[in-house]
C-alpha cells in the first residue's frame, strides 16, 4: 500500500505537468465545441434555403430541439476520449520503460503492481476530469445555439423533457461505464508490449479492430465491453437516444442489451487490471 501511495503520487505530480495530458483534458469538449459551431452554421443556411421555398419538415422541427445535438456532443466526445485515453494509458508505463525511469521508481520507492495500479488510477481520473469538461462544455454550447424543450409536431407533444432528461442520463451513464475497462486494457497492453510505440498502435489497432467487426459477432458482441461504448462504428444505447430524443418512433431498445451494459464492462476490466499485474511481474524493465 505505502509502495502505491508514492508511485500514485509521482504519477499525479508528472500528469499534471504534462502538456500532453493537458490536452487531452480539453480536446474533446473544444472538439465538439467547434463541431456544434459548425452544425449551427449548416442548419442556419439550409433553413434560409427552405424558408424561399417554404414549409418545414418534421427533421427540421427535430434539429432545432437541443437534446438531439446535445447526445450528438456526447457521443463524439466519447468517442474521442475513449480513443485518445486508450493510447495514453498504453504510453504510459511503457514509455516510461524504454527511457529507464521505471527501473528507478522501483529500484528506490515501490514495487511494480504499485506502479501498474497507480497509472491506471491516474489515467482514470485524467478520464474522469475530461469527462466533466466534455459535459459541461456539451450543455454550455448546445444551451447557446438550441433550446431545450420536448418534440412536438402539429401542437401534439410526442416526448416531454422529463422523459427527454431521462433516457439521455440512461444512455450517458450506460455509455461511461466501458470506460474504466478501455483504460485498464490500455494498460495491460502497456505492460505486454516491448516499446511505447507498440504499445500505442496495438491499443490503437484492436480497439479499432475490435470497433469494425463487432457488427459481425451479432448477439455476441455484447459479451464485449467495446459493444457498449461510442464508438466509429456506434452501437452504444446513447446512439439509439440520439434517435429517441428527436422523436423517431423506430428506435427498438433491446433490454438484453442494457443488462448486459450493466454487468459486462467492471468484470472486464478487473480481469485486465488482474492479468496486467501478472505479466508486469515477468517483464524486464
Amino acid at each position: 500500500m505505502n509502495g502505491f501511495k508514492a508511485a500514485f503520487r509521482a504519477e499525479l505530480f508528472v500528469m499534471l505537468h504534462n502538456n500532453a495530458a493537458r490536452f487531452l483534458l480539453v480536446m474533446p469538449a473544444i472538439a465538439v465545441i467547434i463541431r456544434a459551431i459548425a452544425v449551427k452554421l449548416s442548419d442556419n443556411a439550409r433553413q434560409a434555403q427552405q424558408s424561399l421555398s417554404g414549409g418545414r419538415s418534421f427533421e427540421d422541427i427535430a434539429s432545432s430541439n437541443a437534446w438531439g445535438h446535445l447526445v450528438d456532443s456526447l457521443s463524439i466526445g466519447l468517442t474521442l476520449l475513449s480513443l485518445s485515453l486508450v493510447a495514453y494509458a498504453a504510453w504510459s508505463f511503457s514509455s516510461d520503460r524504454d527511457n529507464g525511469a521505471l527501473r528507478h521508481v522501483v529500484i528506490r520507492t515501490t514495487n511494480r503492481m504499485g506502479i501498474v495500479l497507480a497509472k491506471f488510477a491516474n489515467v482514470f481520473l485524467l478520464a474522469l476530469a475530461t469527462l466533466i469538461l466534455l459535459g459541461i462544455g456539451s450543455a454550455l454550447i448546445t444551451a447557446i445555439l438550441w433550446d431545450f424543450g420536448p418534440i412536438v409536431e402539429d401542437g401534439y407533444e410526442l416526448i416531454s423533457s422529463a422523459e427527454i432528461r431521462q433516457e439521455v442520463a440512461l444512455g450517458l451513464g450506460l455509455a461511461i461505464l466501458p470506460i474504466p475497462t478501455a483504460l485498464a486494457f490500455g494498460v495491460l497492453v502497456s505492460v505486454s508490449t516491448q516499446s511505447a510505440t507498440q504499445a500505442i498502435t496495438t491499443a490503437l489497432g484492436i480497439t479499432l479492430a475490435v470497433d469494425i467487426f463487432k457488427s459481425v459477432l451479432g448477439s455476441y458482441a455484447y459479451y464485449i465491453y467495446a459493444s457498449f461504448q461510442p464508438s466509429l462504428v456506434d452501437r452504444s444505447y446513447l446512439s439509439d437516444v440520439g434517435r429517441l430524443v428527436r422523436g423517431y418512433s423506430d428506435v427498438m431498445v433491446d433490454t438484453q442489451m442494457l443488462s448486459l451494459n450493466q454487468w459486462i464492462p467492471l468484470p472486464q476490466m478487473l480481469v485486465f487490471i488482474a492479468a496486467a499485474l501478472v505479466v508486469v511481474r515477468f517483464r524486464k524493465l
